[in-house]
């Protein structure tokens, strides 16, 4: 789809930013697929796969920033495609986005322009997170708001693996503590808008491996599951004095981030090539599959009163992880980063 400008004042009509889009009927891209290992990896990155799929462009070239994933000490990094690699692949730039006025205002005139606006929100006035925390619990999460209505308060959004709407008094929520914010209540939340070109471009194989050859130079110095290991024993003895719903909370942070992180890198040497880097792919989905059949066990574990087993769990995504790198390090076709 192509980036849209309708006409007309602010709130007389829905402005978007690319047209076109239908949330009754919008397929969330096979990345978000129930089959995969992690059908959901985190809000924002989530959110960039969808928006890609639906400018027309394969969200699989972006991945190659999951390379540098790593343990940073209390969690596994929360992954985000850096804004350069959106500009170098897509044209696409993002910036942040200064909120001084309603933020209804700011993302109206910003969708007027064919602008998107990524917004930090509270989960509990999103409709498509039913079952999780919609009107339930109150949790910050980012959404990408590609059309509003001033006047029928309406808003379709990019969120997780999906393209939604809401209104009523879910826009009246949503946008409640924003205009509280303008009061002198709250603190204005943090925004971004992306700039999409007529003309989205459609990266060569080249151009993925140079930046793919890029995160490999600036990968972690250490294995980061050999560094969680070392954690891992005591953090787990942690959960135990800590409320039941805690357990999500610190299995997102790890074993989600990291798991969810290598199938999405396997899926971007899949793209490049299936066959020429059969290796790598099938280390990297090692990695994912052994991270998701640690949450269970680490349920169990809990639930036993046994965790010193959890710390050999770790060994094989560490081994994978020492595999996946040598066999990068030693292709001949990867371009030498600078």
């Amino acid at each position: 789809m192509a980036a849209g400008r309708p006409s007309g004042a602010l709130g007389l009509t829905m402005k978007e930013a690319i047209s076109g889009l239908d949330a009754a009927t919008y397929k969330p891209h096979a990345l978000h697929d129930l089959a995969q290992d992690w059908p959901e990896t985190n809000c924002y990155t989530d959110l960039w796969i969808e928006v890609l799929q639906a400018l027309g462009v394969a969200p699989q070239a972006m991945l190659g920033f999951t390379l540098r994933q790593d343990f940073e000490g209390d969690q596994f990094t929360f992954f985000k495609t850096p804004l350069e690699d959106l500009e170098e692949l897509f044209g696409i730039s993002v910036g942040e986005l200064a909120i001084f006025d309603d933020l209804e205002k700011h993302i109206a005139t910003q969708a007027t322009r064919g602008r998107l606006v990524l917004v930090e929100v509270d989960a509990f006035f999103l409709p498509d997170t039913r079952e999780v925390s919609y009107r339930s619990s109150h949790s910050k999460t980012t959404i990408g708001v590609n059309g509003i209505d001033l006047v029928a308060k309406r808003l379709t959004y990019f969120h997780n693996a999906g393209y939604f709407e809401l209104e009523a008094e879910d826009y009246e929520g949503l946008f409640a503590m924003f205009r509280h914010a303008r009061a002198g209540g709250h603190l204005f939340p943090y925004a971004e808008f992306a700039k999409i070109p007529a003309n989205v471009r459609r990266p060569s194989r080249p151009l993925c491996e140079k930046i793919l050859a890029r995160h490999l130079k600036n990968r972690p110095e250490l294995n980061p599951f050999r560094s969680w290991q070392k954690h891992i024993v005591a953090e787990v003895e942690d959960l135990r004095s800590r409320p039941e719903g805690y357990f999500h909370v610190y299995a997102f942070n790890t074993l989600r981030q990291a798991g969810a992180n290598f199938a999405l890198l396997a899926t971007h040497l899949e793209w490049l090539d299936a066959t020429g880097y059969s290796r790598e792919v099938m280390a990297a989905k090692e990695i994912s599959q052994n991270a998701k059949s640690m949450q269970f066990q680490l349920a169990r574990a809990l639930a036993r009163r046994k965790t010193q087993a959890l710390y050999e769990s770790v060994t094989p995504m560490a081994d994978a992880w020492d595999r996946l790198m040598l066999a990068l390090e030693s292709r001949s076709d990867i371009p030498q980063a600078a």
